[in-house]
């Protein structure tokens, strides 16, 4: 079986990292089963053995794939017979760049407004690593990269403007059925609903649309998670 390594909080039932869940999302599409590995911050030696310091990583018959792209290549290559995650060549190709795009637009978007409010679940030890490798990154406290919260939402939500205008005219990214482009750009989204306490999108937009019908797939596995954190929170 497979064994998915992910980043939970001081609570190892909060599974938070938008990394990791494009990878359970591939999972899922593809019908595999998997062993969940919780880890925290500052237990990288669970799957030092990868040459990874940081998840997701799968363990596989003895072999290790670390970063959410490369396990997704390595799922579609090595279950061809099972539902696939692009749809050919192509569609592996359109992905990069929605890859690319995600962490570069989404991703770098949410995380000053998420990272103070990450900080508060985590476990001691894990707060300190935080805290110091991630005021290094952002080059203020996390408290100041979360400040100006509305201005910083508006400019998000116009950069997704191009997402809004291709889910406005059909249901998901890879067209009437999602594939690894749809779980990609949910990614954030889920890591924001986890850990945050504020909506990134506009309740009545495209996008917000499109992100309910990705929380409910697979027997509502994104929406236990977040209703679980919710409740914990």
């Amino acid at each position: 079986m497979i064994r998915l390594y992910e980043l939970c909080g001081q609570d190892r039932n909060r599974r938070f990292s938008p990394y990791v869940w494009r990878t359970r999302l591939a999972l899922h599409h593809k019908g595999l089963a998997y062993e969940s590995v919780p880890v925290r911050f500052v237990e990288k030696d669970a799957f030092a053995e990868s040459g990874s310091k940081t998840v997701p990583v799968i363990q596989e018959d003895g072999r290790w794939v670390a970063d959410s792209w490369r396990i997704a290549c390595y799922l579609e290559d090595h279950y061809p017979d099972r539902p696939s995650l692009f749809g050919g060549a192509t569609g592996r190709a359109h992905a990069r760049f929605i890859n690319a795009w995600t962490d570069r637009t989404l991703v770098l978007g949410l995380f000053p407004l998420l990272a103070a409010r990450i900080w508060t679940l985590l476990d001691p030890e894990s707060q300190a690593y935080f805290r110091e490798s991630r005021e290094a990154r952002l080059g203020m406290t996390l408290e100041e990269a979360g400040r100006d919260r509305e201005a910083k939402l508006k400019a998000l939500r116009r950069a997704l403007s191009p997402l809004e205008a291709t889910l406005k005219a059909q249901d998901f990214l890879g067209g009437t059925a999602p594939s690894y482009a749809d779980y990609i750009v949910a990614g954030p989204l889920i890591w924001a609903a986890i850990t945050g306490d504020f909506d990134p999108l506009d309740p009545e937009s495209a996008v917000a649309r499109w992100r309910g019908r990705i929380f409910s797939l697979y027997d509502g596995l994104v929406a236990s998670a977040v209703a679980a954190a919710t409740d914990t929170s």
